[in-house]
């Protein structure tokens, strides 16, 4: 029975507040994720991200069609906010998503995910292939994000 912990940074050229405003819409999750995930959000938007929200998705992991429910468990513009599964996929899932100012226009995107796979102890023989699949999805996410901002300064 393990939890396992996936991490992240990424370093973007614009002030914090324009880089929390991206990422607290949800309407840019499905920008930022692999098509092949089949992720699509439920829940009618705009949705109106804070302490309590509750955001609903369709995903498709390995080929197999799920819902994902997540919670809004701290919501702190524009520090940082965490998600919480609510149901889904894994036994636990929580998402923190920290944004440091490192200068006026410098922004340091930190994401900690602390995931625990379903049917422990048997479902960790399977966490090689899920670690993979999550870092080749946080891969797709820097490359998405890179090329938002890069676009958005370009216009």
């Amino acid at each position: 029975m393990a939890e396992h912990t996936l991490k992240r940074e990424l370093t973007i050229e614009l002030p914090r507040s324009d880089v929390f405003d991206f990422f607290s819409k949800a309407e840019n999750l499905e920008r930022i994720t692999p098509r092949d995930l089949g992720f699509h959000i439920i829940t009618p938007q705009p949705i109106e991200m804070r302490e309590g929200s509750i955001i609903e998705y369709r995903v498709s992991l390995n080929g197999i069609p799920m819902g994902w429910k997540t919670l809004i468990s701290k919501w702190d513009p524009p520090n940082e906010f965490v998600d919480e599964q609510i149901s889904g996929p894994y036994k636990q899932w929580i998402h923190r998503h920290t944004f440091t100012e490192l200068g006026p226009s410098t922004t340091l995107i930190e994401d900690e995910v602390k995931y625990r796979l379903p049917f422990e102890p048997l479902g960790d023989i399977a966490h090689f292939f899920v670690e993979r699949q999550l870092k080749n999805i946080f891969d797709f996410r820097e490359k998405s994000v890179n090329e938002f901002f890069r676009k958005g300064k370009n216009d």
